[in-house]
């Protein structure tokens, strides 16, 4: 194991030094100097997500649940998410962070600032929280020792029947050097074998491959391992992003919701097996009981399928439970597309360029590095391309604008291939 020691000194240093320089811009990288309001804001989807996933935990009033938060910083989410705790604690390893959130925290007196060891929980019991959540902090921990170490920790404060909701990177593990700002990366089978190794429910691995990789843990009492297996039926299966009950071959598209009655309490990612045609698919998702008693699994179809209807059956620890169908149809042609347009480091300014630079997302460019782009009319041949989900696929296009250029209106011209896209206008501002 690495010295732990060295690494926590360096991850506090640098954590203290952004928090000098800008700690909102650090923590939600939207835009330099932001006040409060705009800060608080940049959380609110991610916030969404952590409320939809708390519905996993066990009914209680909200004044006998506690929380703890991962890598709190200045207290972004601590905040919105107290009124669902009675009391909720947060650590991180910079005491400038702790400072300025304990100030943006005084007003709530149930929520807590820690200034944290930097890998793990001394301070807290074992089993002592309902609900343990983490985003965009692992993934700027340079060393897998901590990351991990973090991760058991978390384990053992976590209550029976708490669960867990972290994002890990989960990028393919190609970095040459990693640091305080690109941290390690975790794959998809390292959080399936700790799930394993440790005995909790996996419940999601949403994201996979890329820097964003959602995971959900549940930790399982007594009474869940004794339940019964009842009679299991699948009720109906239904693409994954629409209801129609069809998915294609292979693409973005190919994935698929299966909704299922009579799942034992004890099912998950890990116990469950969905074949369509006898080969695996990838599961990522498995939801909590609705009203009916109906659960959502969601998965990533498997490649080779042929067209037309094929059998799906599903098994509980290799134990063939339900059979149905799924109709796979053939895959559309890619539609090449921007969903994003903005200055490249200032994001939040959106096409008002400050920083000098241009960031572009495209989705289903299969080669991305051969696209022309033009701005006012000059070809710019250097950019750099970065893979941000292989799936649609998605990539992150990020190039300079050349310093010659005066500041006023920009016009990006782009072109893949035959496809010539819609110009895109800018605005670039000179100090």
């Amino acid at each position: 194991m690495a010295d732990l020691s060295q690494v926590e000194q360096r991850m506090r240093e640098d954590w203290n030094a952004r928090a000098g320089e800008d700690a909102y811009y650090y923590v939600a990288f939207g835009r330099r100097d932001q006040a409060d309001p705009e800060f608080d804001a940049t959380g609110a989807e991610v916030v969404a997500g952590l409320e939809w996933e708390l519905k996993r935990v066990p009914t209680a009033h909200p004044r006998s649940r506690r929380a703890l938060e991962i890598g709190c910083g200045p207290g972004r989410l601590l905040r919105p998410m107290a009124k669902h705790f009675g009391e909720i604690h947060g650590v991180d390893v910079a005491d400038a962070m702790i400072a300025r959130a304990r100030e943006r925290l005084a007003g709530t007196p149930h929520a807590h600032a820690h200034v944290g060891s930097g890998s793990g929980l001394p301070q807290f019991a074992d089993a002592s929280f309902d609900y343990v959540y983490s985003f965009a902090v692992f993934q700027h921990i340079p060393s897998r020792d901590v990351v991990f170490n973090y991760l058991e920790e978390t384990v053992r404060v976590l209550k029976p029947n708490g669960l867990v909701r972290a994002q890990l990177n989960g990028l393919p593990p190609e970095a040459r050097v990693y640091d305080t700002w690109s941290g390690v990366r975790v794959t998809p089978g390292e959080v399936r074998d700790f799930c394993r190794v440790h005995g909790l429910l996996l419940l999601a691995l949403e994201g996979q491959h890329t820097q964003y990789m959602w995971t959900t843990w549940h930790k399982p009492d007594a009474s869940m391992q004794a339940a019964p297996l009842g009679q299991v039926r699948v009720r109906r299966i239904t693409n994954a992003d629409s209801s129609e009950p069809v998915a294609p071959a292979s693409g973005r598209w190919a994935s698929i919701s299966v909704w299922i009655e009579g799942l034992p309490p004890m099912a998950d990612l890990l116990s469950l097996d969905l074949r369509i045609d006898g080969h695996s698919a990838n599961l990522t998702y498995l939801g909590r009981p609705e009203a009916d008693g109906l659960r959502q699994l969601n998965a990533i179809l498997p490649t080779g399928l042929s067209t037309g209807l094929n059998p799906v059956t599903l098994l509980w620890r290799g134990q063939a439970l339900a059979d149905s169908r799924l109709r796979i149809v053939p895959t559309p042609p890619p539609v090449p597309r921007v969903i994003e347009a903005s200055d490249g480091v200032d994001l939040l300014s959106g096409r008002r360029v400050v920083s000098g630079s241009i960031k572009l997302f495209l989705e289903e460019c299969a080669h991305p590095e051969q696209i022309e782009i033009r701005l006012n009319g000059e070809p710019q041949p250097h950019r750099d391309v970065f893979c941000t989900d292989p799936m649609p696929p998605r990539h992150e296009v990020n190039f300079r604008v050349p310093d010659h250029l005066p500041a006023g209106p920009l016009t990006l011209d782009l072109q893949y291939h035959a496809r010539r896209f819609a110009p895109l206008h800018f605005e670039l501002v000179r100090a």
